[in-house]
């Protein structure tokens, strides 16, 4: 039986298609994915990211384990609400799943983890903490709604009364608690906006002021093409358990600074470090007709690659994809569609960031 999250009754009054994702029920689209794109880019659109779990670490050692849980260095949180995006890994590098934690102080963390790895990411993380003296709980009371887009603050602010006081002046990547909410500014489309998090028993309430307020539902299908076109990263498509983050383009979200910070899988990635690396994640814009699809076969000046994520841009009108390749591909290439070679060029990710195309 598939799970729902504390809205499935909402979508289902708003027509939304429902879809199994990752063993829940969620909707793709209300009617048109397109229009839903567009009404992130261009006004405010609301997502229901209930099925993410949200994990809350405690104690004296909650710091100490994190900096071994994950690749980035917590230590660089010093303010409450402050956020940082990393990757759990395994002992050979692999990712076991992206993630964002928000420091709150040094002996209570918030973990915000992807929907498809959850139950894997809890065996994982309990397993870990055995010798540490921290609590970990996952907030199974908990819904999340993300208000997305250049509108999207303003009319969370207009639905929300009172929320402006404490998150007017909220920088990006950061977040504000008030009441039982938990509100993060951040996202996943490439456009300014709230990740609220608010009791279960509110989360209805809360759709409806913001639908009043000119929110406008959107489903999985533009969340994706969103995503993509920010140059956004999916756990199972850039990443995986047997793709590390020097392979996948997010040596940013890797600390080696402290030498003394032994994290699961720093061995490993220090070893690939020394060896260098063969593949990376780019950005692909088809020049030829067609549409491009995940694992379809690149070819490169170099050598072979895949595409990992492939889409229309609604936003640029345009075929676009992430693509794992040989390092150092530049210029055109090659996609195979349908037996066929399409030219493609090989740009650096974002394709459109804040309603803007980059490339």
């Amino acid at each position: 039986m598939m799970k729902q999250t504390p809205l499935y009754q909402t979508h289902i009054e708003s027509q939304g298609k429902m879809v199994d994702f990752g063993g829940w029920e969620m909707p793709l689209n209300y009617g048109s994915q397109i229009e839903e794109h567009h009404q992130v880019r261009r006004d405010a659109g609301m997502f229901d990211v209930s099925h993410m779990s949200v994990v809350d670490f405690k104690g004296a050692e909650a710091k100490a384990f994190l900096q071994v849980l994950i690749a980035n260095d917590v230590d660089k949180l010093k303010t409450q609400g402050k956020a940082l995006y990393s990757c759990m890994l395994n002992k050979s590098g692999g990712v076991v799943d992206d993630l964002i934690v928000y420091y709150q102080n040094d002996e209570y963390y918030r973990m915000v983890i992807n929907a498809g790895t959850a139950e894997k990411d809890m065996l994982w993380i309990k397993v870990q903490v055995n010798d540490f003296d921290v609590s970990v709980e996952r907030m199974s009371d908990l819904a999340m709604i993300a208000v997305q887009g250049p509108n999207a603050r303003a009319k969370v602010f207009t639905a929300m009364p009172g929320l402006e006081e404490v998150c007017g002046e909220l920088k990006p990547f950061n977040a504000a608690s008030l009441g039982g909410l938990f509100i993060a500014r951040t996202g996943y489309t490439g456009e300014d906006g709230f990740e609220i998090m608010l009791p279960s028993s509110s989360a209805k309430f809360t759709w409806q002021m913001l639908f009043e307020a000119g929110v406008k539902p959107c489903g999985l299908g533009a969340r994706d093409t969103l995503r993509l076109e920010a140059g956004m990263s999916l756990y199972g498509s850039e990443m995986s358990d047997e793709v590390s983050p020097l392979e996948a383009a997010l040596t940013w979200t890797v600390d080696l600074v402290n030498e003394n910070r032994a994290f699961i899988g720093r061995d490993a990635l220090e070893a690939l470090k020394e060896k260098g690396v063969e593949r990376t994640i780019v950005g692909l814009v088809l020049e030829g007709k067609g549409v491009i699809r995940d694992h379809q076969k690149v070819i490169t000046s170099l050598s072979e690659g895949e595409v990992t994520s492939g889409t229309f841009s609604p936003t640029m009108g345009k075929a676009i994809a992430l693509a794992s390749v040989p390092k150092g591909s530049t210029g055109k290439c090659e996609i195979e569609i349908r037996k066929k070679k399409v030219c493609a060029k090989i740009v650096k990710p974002p394709f459109v960031r804040n309603g803007k195309v980059l490339v």
